[in-house]
């Protein structure tokens, strides 16, 4: 029976060991998208207790503030939610080699996993488990200082476009302020100039925000900014643009667009956010009506600014655009909490 429980005892160390070792690497090593079981239970109870204490507040500007936290909170829990897995993982296993009793095992296992040395073993074998969890200790803490810097570093690159689009797009963002200041300052035969940087900032933000997803909920330094919104924003007055406005066609928008649904639909797709595969208006519906749609022309046309006549093939032109990034920009939006802004975020709160 004790070999029993000794044996049990062992997988389940070297389980949690194994879990906590992937975990770790999912989050700070792989160049790749990578689900971590840990991470999301870790992320996901966390996100309960916030909605719990923002349901206390019934300001947006509150909430907003509160849920600031929600991610830099998750990513300093994260290692001491790994010391503690490592911890009993390890001592699963010195109890299982006959080290003595629970309480010994685990006082050796937080030894070495904190380079103590308060604790040891004359066991050769004990002792290779003390080097080896002392080592995972080290790195574990030299990952999330090295990680740091690199996520910040992405956040920075993101936001710059958010800022610079409060200048284009007006604060909140909007399409049809972008295509009406663009109209009155550049001249919108200059719109090529602009969709090209965006298709490259859509690549980057896709890449980032996949292989470090806590970067997703970090939110811009201004509670009324979000990375979600501003790229909502973009591909809107592209898709108005090829749709309604009477220009030539414009292959840089179109593949500003192309861009912006894939990036949307692969950050949505790591965190299992709903989205049709092969959206196809009018089977699948937007959440834009045409009245809107209508109405936006309006504002445009009053501005000056040439038209299409058939408002009726504009306004599948637009939808058959906007069906590719509807449902995972409106995804997004619920899920980063993101604030009030055109066409995006408040569809959320009709």
């Amino acid at each position: 029976m004790n070999t029993l429980l000794n044996v049990i005892a062992f997988i389940i160390g070297i389980t949690l060991i194994g879990g906590t070792l992937h975990s770790a690497i999912s989050t700070f090593v792989l160049p790749r998208s990578a689900r971590s079981w840990l991470n999301r239970i870790l992320f996901g109870f966390l996100r309960r207790i916030f909605e719990k204490v923002m349901h206390f507040f019934k300001s947006y500007e509150k909430k907003e503030a509160i849920f600031a936290y929600y991610s830099p909170i998750g990513l300093l829990l994260l290692v001491p939610t790994w010391y503690m897995l490592l911890t009993v993982g390890y001592a699963a296993i010195y109890w299982s080699l006959g080290v003595g009793d629970v309480f010994t095992s685990v006082r050796l296992s937080g030894s070495s996993l904190l380079t103590l040395g308060f604790a040891t073993s004359d066991s050769f074998l004990v002792s290779l488990l003390i080097f080896s969890e002392a080592t995972l200790g080290l790195i574990m803490v030299a990952l999330l200082i090295a990680y740091l810097p690199t996520m910040y570093a992405a956040f920075s690159r993101r936001e710059e476009f958010v800022n610079l689009l409060e200048v284009r797009a007006g604060n909140p963002p909007s399409s049809v302020e972008m295509l009406l200041r663009f109209n009155r300052i550049h001249g919108l035969q200059k719109l090529d100039d602009y969709w090209s940087p965006w298709e490259t900032w859509f690549a980057q933000i896709e890449e980032s925000h996949s292989t470090l997803p806590a970067l997703v909920f970090f939110r811009s330094p201004r509670g009324d900014q979000s990375w979600v919104t501003a790229g909502g924003t973009v591909l809107d007055a592209a898709a108005l643009m090829l749709s309604a406005l009477d220009l030539p066609p414009s292959p840089a928008a179109m593949l500003c667009i192309r861009a912006g649904f894939i990036s949307f639909r692969r950050i949505a797709e790591n965190f299992n956010i709903p989205f049709p595969p092969a959206p196809s208006f009018p089977e699948t519906p937007i959440s834009i009506t045409q009245d809107e749609f209508n109405a936006v022309l309006k504002r445009l046309d009053e501005a000056g600014i040439a038209l299409k006549d058939d408002r009726e093939q504009a306004w599948r032109d637009f939808a058959g655009w906007r069906v590719n990034y509807d449902h995972a920009l409106l995804g997004l939006c619920k899920l980063v909490m993101a604030p009030p802004a055109f066409w995006s975020s408040d569809r959320l709160r009709k």
